[in-house]
């Protein structure tokens, strides 16, 4: 019988932790041993399940990146009682997913990978954090330099924060050496958007392959409720356009929705599920904040009530908000810049080159005149079914 063990920050609270679940719990039913190792916030209460780091080394490891740009070099104890237990559980499989997070020490952990684990390795890139000195995206800054060797990271200041020193020059060389030393490494990505960046990257000798995220399509289904207006205090007279983050920061698009709202027809109304106390309080009369909800059902209602939904977000190597929306028959709006515009075709939604308020109007009309069906929408994502990803995992798994 097979063991396999997970590793990431979080096994729960997130897109990523939530792909993690069900991975686990497909592997569970396939007769597969699974222990999924993470770092931070709660653990499962019905999977097997080991957390190694504590606040202090978290804060620590915080402060060390946030002075000295050390991301990924801290943890150095509770790394080191991770992988004895990986000595003491011999998984035929280890799977990788966000190995950045303030939990990990990369040395510790890449040094018993190359030189002492002899079974597969495969680690699912969920952003670009493995190949850069410093970041986890890069195309806001428009910065190409992880291509060959960072330095003078124009993204220092974003996550993970360095006020401090830069030191993406010697992170990218270190990286680099522990990383490309794994002769059993299969590396698997969501989107070929990010196929083309990794084999860009000094990772371009390894095998990738890709296998798209999922959704659970029995909760994300057309469910219209007018009571969910009457919750939100959405008026019943106005079209709704909608968009959902966990957080709303610059990259996921917030001022382009602020923009928007100037010149927002007055049968229009935007609603922001996600937004913190302070954001939600600076909304001008035609936005509608919510906080951040992890009720799928909710959303699912909130998703099919919605006329449009908008992903205004520069940089995603895939983006399960997006087909979460379409999946309950509302036409998408996306941007070109990243894995987003796979996800469209002219049977759910517009694809857009710009991010002016005159554009996304341009598109929003685009999308009312040709009437789309929420049940035509919804056909084109059947694809990105919950199921037929942990699938493809599991067949990974077995060979």
């Amino acid at each position: 019988m097979k063991k396999i063990i997970q590793i990431n920050t979080v096994c729960h609270g997130s897109s990523v932790g939530t792909i993690i679940e069900r991975i686990q719990k497909g592997a569970i039913e396939a007769g597969i041993v699974t222990v999924t190792f993470f770092g931070r916030r709660k653990s499962y209460k019905d999977l097997p399940c080991k957390r190694y780091g504590n606040l202090f080394s978290f804060w620590f490891h915080v402060g060390i990146t946030t002075l000295f740009d050390l991301h990924g070099l801290g943890s150095y104890y509770y790394t080191k009682k991770m992988v004895k237990q990986l000595e003491k559980e011999q998984p035929d499989i280890i799977h990788l997913h966000n190995i950045h997070g303030y939990y990990i020490n990369i040395k510790v952990l890449f040094r018993y990978l190359a030189h002492q684990y002899k079974g597969k390795i495969l680690w699912t890139f969920h952003d670009c954090w493995p190949f850069t000195g410093h970041c986890a995206y890069f195309t806001m800054a428009n910065c190409d330099k992880w291509m060959t060797q960072c330095r003078s990271c124009p993204n220092k200041r974003k996550y993970p924060i360095s006020l401090g020193l830069d030191r993406s020059k010697k992170n990218y060389q270190e990286k680099k050496v522990l990383f490309t030393k794994l002769d059993n490494l299969m590396i698997v990505v969501p989107s070929h958007w990010m196929e083309q960046l990794v084999k860009q990257s000094f990772f371009k000798g390894n095998d990738i392959v890709v296998i798209n995220n999922g959704i659970d399509l029995s909760i994300f289904d057309i469910k219209q409720d007018i009571c969910i207006r009457n919750k939100y205090k959405i008026p019943k007279d106005k079209r709704i356009l909608l968009g959902v983050s966990n957080v709303w920061e610059e990259r996921k698009g917030l001022g382009d929705f602020l923009s928007l709202s100037e010149y927002l027809p007055d049968n229009f109304v935007i609603v922001l599920v996600g937004l913190d106390f302070k954001q939600r309080k600076q909304c001008p009369s035609n936005i509608i904040g919510i906080k951040r909800t992890e009720n799928q059902e909710e959303l699912a209602k909130l998703y099919s009530e919605a006329d449009i939904f908008i992903n205004p977000s520069r940089e995603e190597s895939f983006s399960l908000v997006t087909i979460e929306a379409m999946a309950c028959g509302t036409p998408v709006i996306a941007l070109n810049t990243s894995a987003v515009q796979e996800l469209i075709c002219k049977n759910n939604g517009v694809v857009i080159d710009d991010v002016s308020a005159f554009d996304y109007l341009s598109a929003i009309n685009i999308l009312l005149n040709i009437c789309l069906t929420r049940e035509e929408v919804r056909q084109t994502v059947l694809k990105y079914s919950i199921n037929n990803q942990i699938k493809k995992i599991i067949e990974l798994y077995l060979q």
